[in-house]
C-alpha cells in the first residue's frame, strides 16, 4: 500500500481528487448564492399609458416590488429590450385602465410581457411577480383605495362604494410571452448542455493538441507545427459540432435554416473554445488542466443560462465579458428560441476567440522548444526556432 502512495501518479490522482471538490464547491455555492438574494438587480419597465389613476398605481407598485422599475420607456422601445434581454419584465398600464375601473361589469386588464429566451428560473419568477402584482390591486380596489378616486372621478359615494366591492376579480393579468421554447426542460435547457458539451470537449483536446505540438514543433520547424495545428482546429471546429446538434435536432428538430445557424454559431464557438482552452496547454502542458477545469466550472455561472448577467456576483459578471461560453448560450437562446443583440455577440465571441490566438501567439513565439527525440536518441538541449 505505500508503494501506491509513493507513487507519482497516485499522488496527483489524489490532489485532482481533493483540488476537485474545493473549486467544485466552492465557485458553485459562491455563484448561486445570487439566487434570489440578487433578484433586486433586475429590472422592469411600467408603461402607464393611463393618465388619470396610472400614474397612482405606478407610485405604489415602485416601493413594493423587488426590482428596478423604470417608467420613462415607451411600450415600443420597452419591447425591444425585453427581447435584448436589457430588461426582463414589463407591465403595461393600458389607456382604459380607469375607464374600466369605474365602469360596471368591465373587467380591467393588465399586460405583463415575459421574454421567455432567458433561463428556466427567471421566467418562473416574472411570471410569479405578474400574478403577485395583480393580486396586490385586487387586494387594494378590495380595501376600498380605490374609492376615494371614483368619487374624485364624480361617481355618487353610494355608487362608488357599491363598485369599489364587485371589484374583488376586477383585475385580469394578461401574460404575453415572447421567444417561447417549445415544451420539455430538455429544451430550455438546450443551450447550457450543448455549450457545456463543446466546451468540454474543446478543452480536453486542446490539452492534447498542445502534447503534440510540443513533439512535433522540434520536427517540422516551430511556426510551421503551429500554423498547421490552427487548420486542424479550423476543421475540426467545422466538423465536430455535427455530432451533438445533430443528436439533439433528433429530440426536437427546428428545421434546417435554424441546423445550419447552430452548426455555425458551434464551430465558431467550439474553435474560440479551443483557443481559450489552449492557453493553459500551452503555458504548462498537460498540467494546464489544473487551470482549465476551475475556468469551465466557472463558465457555468457566468454563461448566463442559469441567472442574467445582471444577477450575477460582480466577479462572475465581470468574467461573463471573456467567457466563450456566456456568448454561445446567448446565441442559442437567439438561434432556438429568439432574441436581440445576435451581432453583439458573435461579435464578443469572436474578440474573445482572437484575443486568445494573440496570447497563445506569444506563448508560442517566446516559450523554448525541447529538441524531440531524434533518430531515437533523446536531446536535451534548449533551442528557439
Amino acid at each position: 500500500m505505500k508503494a501506491y502512495f509513493k507513487n507519482k501518479a497516485v499522488v496527483g490522482g489524489i490532489f485532482m481528487m481533493i483540488f476537485y471538490q474545493i473549486v467544485m464547491i466552492g465557485i458553485t455555492m459562491s455563484g448561486y448564492s445570487a439566487i434570489p438574494k440578487n433578484v433586486d438587480r433586475l429590472t422592469m419597465a411600467i408603461v402607464n399609458e393611463d393618465q388619470q389613476s396610472g400614474a397612482q398605481f405606478v407610485e405604489q407598485l415602485k416601493t413594493q416590488l423587488p426590482l428596478r422599475v423604470v417608467t420613462n420607456e415607451p411600450l415600443e422601445q420597452a419591447q425591444k429590450k425585453l427581447d435584448n434581454r436589457d430588461i426582463q419584465f414589463i407591465m403595461h398600464i393600458p389607456e382604459d385602465f380607469s375607464k374600466n375601473l369605474a365602469a360596471q361589469g368591465e373587467q380591467v386588464r393588465l399586460d405583463f410581457f415575459i421574454n421567455e429566451s432567458n433561463p428556466a428560473a427567471i421566467n418562473s419568477t416574472m411570471q410569479s411577480i405578474a400574478t403577485k402584482v395583480s393580486s396586490q390591486i385586487s387586494a387594494q380596489i378590495q380595501k376600498g383605495s380605490i374609492e376615494t378616486l371614483l368619487q374624485g372621478m364624480n361617481v355618487p359615494e353610494d355608487q362608488s362604494k357599491q363598485v369599489a366591492e364587485s371589484l374583488v376579480s376586477k383585475v385580469m393579468a394578461n401574460i404575453v410571452s415572447t421567444n417561447t421554447p417549445p415544451a420539455g426542460m430538455h429544451n430550455q435547457m438546450a443551450p447550457m448542455f450543448l455549450t457545456i458539451a463543446s466546451y468540454v470537449g474543446a478543452m480536453i483536446y486542446s490539452m492534447i493538441s498542445s502534447v503534440a505540438l510540443n513533439q512535433l514543433k522540434a520536427k517540422v520547424g516551430k511556426w510551421n507545427a503551429f500554423l498547421s495545428l490552427q487548420g486542424v482546429h479550423m476543421v475540426l471546429s467545422l466538423i465536430a459540432p455535427l455530432v451533438g446538434l445533430s443528436i439533439y435536432f433528433g429530440f426536437h428538430g427546428y428545421g434546417a435554416e435554424t441546423f445550419l445557424k447552430m452548426w455555425m454559431v458551434h464551430s465558431l464557438g467550439m474553435l474560440v473554445a479551443i483557443e481559450f482552452t489552449s492557453v493553459c496547454g500551452l503555458l504548462f502542458g498537460q498540467a494546464g488542466m489544473v487551470l482549465n477545469l476551475p475556468l469551465m466550472l466557472l463558465q457555468t455561472i457566468a454563461c448566463g443560462a442559469v441567472m442574467p448577467q445582471d444577477m450575477m456576483p460582480g466577479f462572475f459578471k465581470a468574467f461573463s465579458y471573456i467567457s466563450p461560453m456566456f456568448y454561445a448560450v446567448q446565441l442559442d437562446y437567439n438561434m432556438l428560441f429568439g432574441g436581440g443583440k445576435t451581432f453583439e455577440y458573435v461579435l464578443g465571441l469572436a474578440l474573445v476567440g482572437v484575443g486568445a490566438l494573440i496570447i497563445n501567439l506569444f506563448i508560442h513565439q517566446f516559450k523554448p522548444v525541447k529538441a524531440a527525440e531524434v533518430e531515437g536518441k533523446p536531446a536535451t538541449e534548449l533551442q528557439y526556432m
